[in-house]
């Protein structure tokens, strides 16, 4: 989702597409930022590559390249996927860089099918793609190989003036070297039926995490005979969500000594409050059947056509694609009869959340280094992200402030995922991140704390050693 996804979906009411972006385990997207299929082979074929290569860092090359302008006669290959970007967002990228540079771009559109395979060859070749898309939370892997070119020495200028979304950045930076510029992204915030709400008569969207829950206890007063009624719902499985709560009481999945090795966080005092605040709130509002399952999967409901369009709760925790994909469910729902709000925290602030995203790496083995970087900096400037990326296509521009210039001219229903994404963090940049994201652990983890099948310190302890054991290798 982070780079979770596959299907595109058009958002009535909003200039272009919202990717329906989640682990398949998730809407089983994007989300991102990806099926579980995927997240394996990312991982399987950057270890395949690292056993190829030298396994030493780019950051020698980083270093000495510059962004270069010296591009008559030359042609520059970039890789984006399917679904992502549009030709005109494309093609608004290339002419300028030909304006600036005098190189032709080739863009070569990639399909999900395979696709870490594919990179992971293509970057072991003397011939790679000059510029790949890759999802944010792939950095890792395919850094750790030596796929990558070190970008550091770059930061300042690809960011131009801005400070970046730490949701974008932090996984694109592996042992505090940059390995790629953040092209976009998309989060979550609540959604919730306005009409329900107002059935318990609240006007207003909370601003607090009082209030919410003073709220929440109105609605579920107020439909308490509704049968199967969530006031929140809130699968236990949610993963996405559950790690809110951690970061919002100042916690973390994992961090990184200086031995090098990875140490799980979630025993943490900080964590267990979050997780502590998470199972009270998942318990009190979602429904008890809910806390051993997920958004959606072959054997669950779909919290968008099942639960919220069916009017089994009054709110969910959601892309801003399922805006769209509720009033589809339900036509008698429309747009004016829904409301959304980044999720308070307890901290007084809104919760921090991942995001589900893109980014820009250069090879490590191309020829035409300097005029890709040229390409990342004309890909991440304010044109492009106010005109092409937020204005044409609707996605969360990459950086705060262009997000916070978003937020003001989004629609009413929109602008919660903008005020959300303005406070992101990132699950660890480690190589073998990906497979705590494919063997179901953490989707676990946060089941058991929910239905009480372990508490929050048994289940954190097992889950850290976990965590251990894979993140260190």
């Amino acid at each position: 989702m982070h780079r979770h996804h596959q299907l595109a979906t058009q958002i009535p009411g909003i200039s272009g597409f919202i990717r329906r972006r989640e682990f398949r385990h998730d809407i089983q997207g994007v989300s991102m930022h990806k099926s579980l299929f995927r997240t394996v082979g990312v991982l399987a074929a950057a270890l395949t590559l690292a056993a190829c290569s030298s396994g030493t860092s780019s950051s020698s090359t980083g270093n000495q390249i510059s962004p270069s302008t010296d591009g008559q006669g030359k042609t520059l290959t970039v890789w984006n996927m399917t679904g992502d970007l549009t030709d005109a967002t494309m093609k608004a990228i290339n002419d300028e860089f030909t304006k600036q540079t005098g190189a032709t771009v080739k863009v070569e559109t990639q399909q999900w099918s395979g696709i870490s395979t594919k990179i992971t060859t293509a970057l072991a070749t003397d011939t790679p793609p000059d510029v790949v898309e890759l999802g944010n939370t792939d950095v890792g892997s395919f850094a750790a190989s030596g796929g990558l070119m070190d970008i550091t020495s770059n930061k300042s200028v690809l960011q131009q003036g801005g400070s970046w979304l730490p949701g974008l950045e932090g996984p694109a930076t592996v042992d505090g070297k940059l390995y790629a510029a953040p092209a976009f992204a998309a989060t979550r915030s609540v959604i919730y039926n306005k009409k329900m709400w107002a059935q318990a008569g609240i006007t207003e969207a909370p601003t607090s995490y009082t209030q919410l829950t003073q709220d929440l206890d109105k609605v579920k007063s107020t439909f308490s005979s509704t049968a199967d009624f969530s006031p929140f719902y809130l699968p236990g499985k949610y993963w996405y969500a559950g790690l809110q709560w951690v970061w919002d009481a100042g916690g973390d999945i994992a961090t990184k000594g200086s031995d090098g090795k990875w140490s799980g966080q979630l025993s943490s005092n900080a964590s267990q409050k979050g997780l502590e605040q998470f199972k009270t709130f998942q318990n009190t509002y979602s429904s008890k059947a809910s806390a051993t399952l997920d958004t959606t999967g072959s054997a669950m409901p779909d919290q968008d056509k099942d639960i919220f369009a069916q009017g089994k709760t009054s709110a969910v925790l959601g892309n801003s694609w399922e805006i769209a994909a509720i009033e589809k469910d339900n036509p008698q729902i429309s747009a004016d009869d829904l409301g959304t709000f980044p999720f308070p925290g307890v901290s007084g602030n809104n919760q921090p959340v991942m995001l589900a995203g893109s980014v820009w790496g250069i090879a490590q083995k191309s020829k035409e280094q300097g005029l890709a970087l040229t390409w990342l900096k004309i890909a991440t400037s304010e044109n492009v992200q106010m005109t092409n990326i937020f204005g044409d296509q609707g996605w969360v521009p990459v950086t705060k402030e262009m997000t916070a210039q978003a937020e003001s001219k989004a629609s009413e229903v929109q602008k919660a995922f903008f005020i959300a994404a303005q406070n992101s963090k990132s699950t660890p940049a480690a190589a073998h991140w990906a497979t705590i994201e494919a063997d179901g652990a953490v989707q676990q983890f946060f089941a058991d704390i929910a239905s009480g099948a372990k508490t929050p310190k048994d289940a954190a302890s097992d889950f850290d050693s976990h965590l251990d054991t894979v993140l260190n290798g």
